[in-house]
């Protein structure tokens, strides 16, 4: 049974007189099926929110750093005000996978204006029918929309 929590896979970084290299070998990409890069126009924006009820989602780093909020949704239709949410700073030096499992509503917010997202999903897009989305006003009301 797989744990329904979200967690950080380490990796590291190396240099020599070549060249920088960053990476986690610990990360398995079987499950991978599709990834995408996101860079926000703005970094005063959050990323409206996104969840999903089927797909489990890995969330690197490419540049500077990425302010993560993380909720389990208890009722998709209408979340709990009262479900903490967890939140997460990503930065690219500690060069980590952030795995965060099937259940879980995530919204970024870009903490420097460069800064990039690579997000790994673990359905080709033509089975990806179990999203969801939330306005930014999310935190307050968490009233989350079903896109089917």
């Amino acid at each position: 049974m797989v744990e329904n929590i979200v967690k950080s896979i380490a990796g590291r970084a190396a240099k020599n007189h070549r060249e920088h290299i960053r990476f986690v070998n610990d990360f398995d990409m079987a499950q991978v099926r599709r990834f995408y890069i996101i860079q926000n126009t703005d970094k005063g924006l959050a990323r409206d929110g996104w969840a999903d009820r089927m797909e489990q989602r890995w969330f690197y780093v490419l540049s500077d750093s990425i302010a993560a909020d993380l909720i389990q949704s208890d009722n998709w239709g209408n979340t709990s005000p009262e479900l903490p949410i967890e939140k997460r700073i990503l930065k690219v030096e500690e060069q980590q996978i952030l795995h965060v499992p099937v259940g879980y509503a995530t919204e970024f917010q870009a903490l420097e204006l460069e800064s990039e997202l690579l997000m790994f999903n673990d359905y080709e897009i033509d089975n990806a029918k179990g999203d969801y989305t939330w306005s930014q006003n999310f935190a307050i009301n968490r009233t989350i929309r079903d896109n089917s």
